[in-house]
Formats: structure tokens, sequence, C-alpha cells
């Protein structure tokens, strides 16, 4: 097996100087404590070429290399699936997920899922990696996912995704028309009675409720749909999906939460854009997936009953 050796380097500023290196990573760069602690096993942490101990104290002008990851065994059935790939470096693998696939394994999907398509795909390049999506989107619900490539890059971006500073936006087809240009559904989530997977708007009083606030505004307005675009504050299961349902406009096609089927037969909901900082170099980086086939469709079918232009996504 061919090991994977990413290295992170950065080079001391002078207000590092003095600073033992694990302080520099824990307190300037968030590595977590569980990182931290895998590094120490081993040599993996270097200065200028040289092996060297968390706990030594740094200098300006030093280059601290890190080696972030190495062979590890996963227990996910690697399968030559389609991968649609948006982005993938070292550090992170976007791919554009389809309707009816599972983003990771369970014990009812154990196989054909989109994480057996991504490690199939990497040991078909002799990868060997664990599988470490950062979000996951429903089944039925289409669009962007990002995989991080070794414990660092999933740490930073959980860390990020904590503190609310990845930007997720969706589109989506809601049954009838929505007065408002924009506004915010704020309601916590939590199960529905008697139910494992359905969630509900849960009362200010219900104590097991999750918060969730989902910002909408409306793109097109069609004579029993609208096109939506939201923005997740929060990440709660079926966010959108309950909050569609709970502000009287359920998704179309969304037979669990109360969607019109006539025109679809999955929820017309799309994980268009994901907007974070990249891991190692703290850049900007955007991930779209484009529109698919059947949202479309659909657009053209609800144009040409209200005799009007499809709108450019």
């Amino acid at each position: 097996m061919n090991a994977q050796h990413s290295l992170w380097e950065y080079r001391l500023q002078p207000e590092d100087s003095g600073q033992k290196y694990i302080s520099i990573l824990l307190h300037k760069f968030h590595f977590s404590l569980k990182l931290l602690q895998r590094l120490k096993q081993g040599e993996h942490v270097w200065v200028n070429g040289n092996f060297t101990y968390l706990t030594a104290r740094g200098k300006e002008g030093e280059t601290l290399s890190i080696q972030l990851s190495s062979d590890e065994e996963t227990n996910i059935l690697g399968e030559d699936l389609p991968l649609h790939i948006l982005y993938e470096d070292e550090y992170l693998l976007a791919v554009n997920k389809p309707v009816g696939q599972v983003v990771h394994p369970t014990h009812r999907y154990l196989t054909s899922t989109l994480g057996n398509a991504v490690i199939g795909y990497w040991e078909r390049k002799g990868e060997y990696r664990l599988y470490r999506p950062i979000h996951r989107i429903d089944r039925n619900t289409s669009g962007v996912v990002v995989i991080a490539k070794n414990q660092f890059a999933h740490q930073q971006l959980a860390w990020q995704l904590e503190r609310g500073q990845i930007h997720k936006r969706y589109f989506g087809f809601v049954t009838g028309i929505v007065p408002e240009n924009e506004g915010t559904i704020n309601a916590s989530i939590g199960f529905a009675p008697d139910s494992f997977i359905k969630r509900q708007i849960q009362p200010d009083e219900q104590p097991n409720g999750q918060p969730a606030r989902t910002h909408f505004k409306v793109i097109h307005r069609y004579p029993s749909a609208t096109l939506l675009e939201f923005i997740l504050e929060t990440g709660r299961t079926h966010q959108i999906r309950v909050h569609c349902e709970g502000f009287g406009h359920p998704l179309l096609g969304d037979d669990l939460y109360g969607g019109d089927t006539t025109l679809l037969s999955r929820q017309a909901l799309h994980s268009s854009k994901y907007a974070f900082l990249h891991p190692a170099t703290g850049l900007p980086i955007v991930i779209q997936a484009p529109f698919p086939g059947d949202l479309k469709a659909l657009m053209r079918i609800l144009s040409s009953l209200s005799n009007s232009d499809s709108v450019i996504i």
C-alpha cells in the first residue's frame, strides 16, 4: 500500500518565538487535542527537516512541517460506481451526489452509497483513507457533499461548521405562492411523535427541540409553486423540509412532509453551493454543483404552465 503523506507546513512568525509547537498548533491553527495526541506517536513533526517534539519551543523563521495522514483501514466496501467530482486536492474531495444515493452506509444501505463509491475511487488510485464526509444530505436530495481526505482537514472543517463559518446554499421548489420576497424561519426541530425518521417543528416549551434557522429568498413565482433559495444557519436533519412544511409551503415531491408528488417523485431540493476556508491555506473556496436534470425538467413544466420563461440557475 502507498502511504499518503500529506505535509502541512508553516513558517514561524515573530510572535511564535519562544512558544511551544503544540501551543502554536492548538491556539493559532485550532488543531484538535485528538489530532495532537496522534502526532505525538511516531515521527510526524519536523522543524527545518529535523524531527522534533511538540513540547519544544520555536524560533522565528523556522519551518514547521507536519505529516497529516498515513494509510488507514476502513470497514466500508469500495465499489466501482459513478462519481461526479467537483473538486479535489490532497485535503478535500467534493462531489455532486445524485438523487437516490445515501451518503454513508447504514444497516439498510450497505452498498451503492456515496461512501462505497468514494472508497472504491481511492482504492483504484492506491490510496487508503477513512471516509470522512463533512456533512450529509438526504438520499433524495441532490448536490454538493464535501469529504475530508485526512483527520486534519476533517477537524478543521468541523471547527468552521460549529462556528457558522461554512455557508451552504440550496435551491428548492415549494408548493404554493410564497408572498414574502425573503425571510427567516427560526423554529426548533425535533422528532415527530412515534417516529424515528420524521421531524417536526417543536413548540418553544418543548425541551427536546434543536434550534434551527433557515433563511429564504424568492427566486421565481409560478402559478402554484415558488422557487426558493435557502441559506442554512444551522444543519439539522431534514431542516429545510421541516421548515417548509411548518410555514405552509412543503417542498414539491416530498411525500414525507406533505409535498405534492404529481410532478416529481422526490423532494425538489438541491444542495447548490458550499463555501468555506481551505483547511490548509485558509483561502476562501467555493464548491458549486450544477442544477440536476429532473429539476430542470420540473422548471420547464412549471414555466409552460405559467407561459413564462425558465429561470437561469
